[in-house]
């Protein structure tokens, strides 16, 4: 008899689960909805949303928009700059950007103001850390392992995207400690992240598979195969109960199989694919 545990924390975080909530209930009869990027990491939420009528746009086609539009700016948040040409626009804007974002946004406005060299540890290629870049000119140091490629000397300030690993982090401070005479740190990384971290981590010492759900382009969640597949050889990452069709056969023998999941990884499919299993 197969035993499915589920991760004591997973899925939805109060940001996602905030944004999706908002986002199904809006109504524009006059002018398009649109996201400005996927609302969030997950293209089973993003293909629902366009079969409800909201569809996204890059940032390349800002200048398309009309008065009569609603833009959604994502959880992950956008630059000074993009936000001031929205406005701009005079389109409605409904600003669903994650609080723990905007909380990071202001530190790094604040600071970067009081002229502090900004570092962020995280993917520079990520929306949300392009969009905290943004509120210091884009002139921000950033890192994604916590290695340090130059020495930082001055007064610098120290921030996380959300969805960094604390080991990431740890390591970071130590490299500045190293070099900076003066420096601030905030540990911007979400509690919701680091909970669903620990609980995998903790989950996947545990089992014989590790089973990790959310959408490929997913930070978070890509972060959550990385701790588990450390930990247990057969881990996998999928995006939906379909997926396990592909690695039923590597997991037969599978007593005890875990379960974890972003945080933008609806309810739904997490319990489909428990079901499946």
């Amino acid at each position: 008899m197969r035993e499915v545990i589920r991760a004591k924390n997973s899925g939805f975080c109060f940001g996602v689960e905030r944004a999706v909530h908002e986002s199904f209930g809006f109504i524009n009869s006059d002018g398009r909805i649109v996201t400005l990027g996927p609302l969030i990491h997950n293209t089973d939420v993003t293909k629902k949303l366009t079969e409800k009528g909201i569809n996204e746009i890059s940032i390349d086609e800002i200048p398309s928009l009309s008065e009569q539009d609603t833009v959604i700016i994502r959880t992950h948040g956008v630059s000074m700059e993009v936000y001031d040409e929205l406005k701009a626009r005079k389109v409605e804007i409904i600003d669903l950007t994650c609080p723990f974002v905007i909380n990071i946004q202001k530190k790094v406005r604040k600071y970067h103001g009081e002229g502090y060299k900004i570092v962020i540890l995280g993917d520079e290629n990520h929306p949300e850390v392009i969009g905290i870049n943004g509120y210091c000119e884009n002139s921000a140091y950033i890192t994604k392992t916590g290695n340090l490629d130059i020495p930082l000397k001055g007064k610098v300030c120290v921030v996380a995207q959300t969805t960094e690993k604390q080991a990431n982090w740890i390591k970071l401070i130590n490299n500045i400690a190293g070099t900076s005479k003066e420096f601030i740190a905030f540990n911007t990384i979400c509690k919701a992240t680091e909970d669903r971290q620990k609980s995998a981590e903790e989950l996947s010492r545990e089992v014989d598979a590790m089973i990790v759900i959310g959408g490929k382009s997913s930070s978070n969640t890509t972060k959550l195969y990385e701790i588990c597949k450390r930990n247990c050889d057969l881990t996998f990452h999928i995006e939906n109960a379909k997926d396990l069709e592909a690695i039923k056969e590597k997991i037969k023998y599978a007593v005890k199989v875990g379960i974890t999941a972003g945080a933008s990884t609806p309810e739904w499919i997490i319990k489909e694919a428990m079901e499946n299993l």
